[in-house]
């Protein structure tokens, strides 16, 4: 309540249900929302714990004008959203000084708009892959085990005999 108390009263954004609804777009699954909902003045992303979806908080959310944003349930996507995030937020807000929601929300979307004109392609990769690859270069591995050690083990040619020998198949 604290935060919600600090924002203006009135985001001047209208009060229809089209405006909670454009930020449901492309969700699996959908909030069923109140006939008249609320002026939307926050978007809260938050986890799928099991307080965070119980119907007495979302229908507080959406008496004080919050709509709440789940983040996906496993998986890596969340090395690529905030990759991605930090792409749109470089793009569209670097340099500016902007107070007010809509402005921010604007810059964002024609960002976004854009982007997706002329996408760029994520692969993964980059220096980190690039440094871990040098490690895994630098390990020698044991047999077919996930085990390494830094350095080559030798093995004499008598015990390399012996080893198949012992597993040589009488005809």
């Amino acid at each position: 309540e604290d935060i919600l108390n600090r924002l203006p009263p009135d985001s001047g954004l209208p009060a229809e249900p089209e405006m909670w609804s454009q930020w449901q777009q492309g969700l699996s699954v959908r909030i069923t929302l109140r006939k008249d909902p609320k002026r939307l003045r926050m978007l809260l992303i938050m986890d799928n714990l099991a307080g965070h979806l119980t119907p007495s908080f979302v229908g507080w959310l959406f008496d004080h004008g919050v709509m709440p944003l789940y983040t996906p349930v496993g998986g890596s996507w969340l090395n690529l959203s905030e990759s991605m995030q930090h792409i749109l937020v470089q793009r569209a807000l670097a340099g500016q000084d902007l107070h007010m929601p809509e402005q921010i929300i604007f810059n964002l979307e024609q960002a976004a708009r854009a982007w997706n004109k002329n996408p760029t392609p994520f692969t993964w990769g980059g220096r980190r892959h690039v440094r871990r690859q040098r490690a895994r270069e630098r390990m020698h591995r044991l047999a077919a085990s996930g085990a390494c050690v830094l350095r080559p083990l030798r093995r004499s040619r008598a015990a390399v005999a012996q080893w198949q020998k012992a597993w040589r198949t009488p005809h």
